[in-house]
């Protein structure tokens, strides 16, 4: 996250919250925090569109923290606001681990269900191709279905 966002959700100005962090530059390693490159910050200002340089955009590279710096940054930031924030942000990545578990489990047992259904279509001296049938159906089932064009609201002049 950049420090600017942080910042704004600590309720605390950029420039503060950025002195508070070099005052306790020890507490966030390159894998906690952070400084773009000047390349990188150009990159990104022109995704999202902020001020030219000049006309009250900033002065300096932004900081940028992973989760560890973002939960770090209580020990920094000694007010009620920043450890409602960490806890918050805490509980927030690990419900994030636990969803991606999730996902690497349903991916194992949907390639585990695919090994067992063309297992058993060779064992009951079933053409591969059958189990290949009800695997694609399978696929079928479980893929989301398309939303259907839209059909264009006014005359319609083709008959």
């Amino acid at each position: 996250m950049l420090d600017r966002d942080l910042a704004e959700l600590y309720e605390a100005e950029t420039k503060a919250f950025n002195r508070a962090v070099k005052r306790n530059r020890d507490r966030f390693p390159d894998d906690f925090a952070f400084q773009l490159s000047k390349t990188e910050w150009d990159s990104l200002r022109c995704q999202f569109g902020t001020s030219n340089e000049g006309r009250g955009g900033r002065r300096y590279l932004p900081y940028v923290f992973t989760e560890h710096g973002v939960v770090m940054l209580a020990n920094v930031l000694k007010s009620k606001r920043a450890t409602l924030i960490s806890i918050e942000v805490a509980r927030a990545f690990i419900r994030l681990g636990k969803a991606l578990a999730s996902h690497e489990t349903l991916t194992k047992e949907v390639v585990e269900l695919k090994s067992f259904i063309l297992q058993h279509a060779q064992k009951n001296d079933q053409p591969a191709s059958g189990g290949r049938q009800v695997w694609r159906a399978i696929e079928k089932l479980s893929t989301p279905a398309q939303p259907k064009k839209q059909q264009r609201i006014g005359f319609n002049l083709d008959y």
